[in-house]
């Protein structure tokens, strides 16, 4: 076992500076299919890991993104479940009424095999755990892997603005995957639109980074309270160590405006309060809406530009890998879904994944393995 490298504090000590994959104990995650390609964060490492063969499967954790984008960039799946479906405890905590904890893997059916270990309930992370408990399917996950799972189900294409985001090479490769679903028996709704869409992916404007920032001091104070030993014990500490470590953390060329916004917060108050009705409303309103109207079994989305659609609600969301652009850089089809509706989106991706087969290992890359190496890395 290991621990996997990942952008520094999720990213989140400065959303604007920090590189995605960097942190000040590993350095720079290196995306294998493309040197100088985005290895996307937080949990860059442990997507690195599954695509360049270091490792079969990790765990990766998301609030915004952080599973689905960094496999989407890096040609593996990515499974993010439903809040609440898989325990935190143990985690260094962004904001527990987002995060969740899953696997990354370069199949669907590894990825389900280890769902299937990681749900259920945990008294340490009792609420949440004892809430998604219930929906469970007997018999776990596993059963799911239909190769005939797109038969009958209804999928909703959004493709405003996610595919604007994307290089145009990609275009038709999305093209040709919407008719293999369609001729694997699904009925594809195409062009649909979420409600107030600028505003879910923007965090500022929805209400995300406003809870995040309140529930990241809160959380993750009560988090170091609890460690038998550490150098630092609050927010306050962290920020402090920054300051006195310039060199080792890269304070100034990277910052931490977001850690320093963070701690100027006072818990869970009327403005947090405010963003939290937001989000309900704005995931109500937008994704709920269009699942329920149209009668869909998942939206299916190119990239990982609707991470914020799911982040906002605590949906699950699983990426496939799809092809890869002009310059050889990975993309994937995310399907998304309502709460606790994972065995759908397995039956969906799995089939989707067999009837593809998009997924080429990484190229082979030699570096020389110095003594410093071998030993961080041991």
């Amino acid at each position: 076992m290991g621990k996997a490298s990942l952008s520094e504090w999720y990213k989140f000590r400065s959303l604007s500076r920090v590189p995605n994959g960097w942190c000040a104990r590993a350095g720079q995650g290196v995306n294998p299919y493309l040197a100088t390609g985005d290895p996307c964060g937080s949990s860059s490492g442990s997507a690195i890991s599954v695509a360049a063969n270091m490792v079969a499967v990790s765990l990766g954790s998301e609030t915004h993104s952080s599973i689905i984008c960094p496999s989407d960039h890096n040609s593996v799946v990515g499974l993010k479940p439903t809040v609440g479906l898989t325990s935190r405890a143990g985690v260094i905590p962004v904001a527990p009424s987002l995060d969740t904890i899953g696997p990354v893997a370069r199949t669907v059916s590894d990825a389900v095999r280890v769902l299937d270990v990681i749900v259920g309930f945990d008294p340490r992370d009792h609420e949440a755990t004892q809430r998604a408990a219930k929906f469970i399917p007997a018999g776990g996950y596993k059963q799911f892997l239909n190769p005939n799972g797109l038969k009958g189900k209804r999928l909703g294409i959004v493709r405003n603005p996610f595919l604007k985001s994307l290089n145009e090479s990609i275009f038709p490769i999305f093209e040709h995957h919407l008719n293999t679903l369609r001729e694997r028996g699904a009925a594809v709704v195409d062009n649909l639109e979420i409600a107030n869409i600028s505003t879910i992916v923007n965090p500022s404007q929805s209400g995300e980074l406003t809870l995040m920032m309140a529930e990241f001091k809160l959380f993750l104070n009560d988090y170091l309270k609890d460690l038998l030993t550490s150098p630092v014990w609050s927010l306050a500490d962290i920020i402090a160590f920054n300051k006195n470590n310039p060199d080792l953390e890269k304070t100034e060329e990277y910052g931490q405006d977001t850690f320093i916004a963070a701690e100027k917060t006072n818990g869970i108050g009327e403005k947090e309060t405010k963003a939290i009705e937001l989000m309900e409303k704005l995931s109500q309103n937008g994704f709920e809406k269009l699942m329920k109207e149209n009668n869909l079994d998942a939206m299916v989305t190119p990239g990982s530009g609707a991470t914020s659609v799911l982040a906002i609600g605590g949906y699950p969301g699983i990426t496939v890998p799809a092809g890869y652009d002009i310059n050889g850089m990975p993309f994937g089809i995310c399907f998304g879904g309502l709460k606790y509706t994972e065995p759908k989106l397995i039956e969906i991706a799995y089939d989707f994944e067999q009837a593809t087969m998009m997924r080429k290992p990484p190229p082979l890359v030699s570096f020389q393995m110095t003594p410093e190496f071998l030993f961080e890395s041991s």
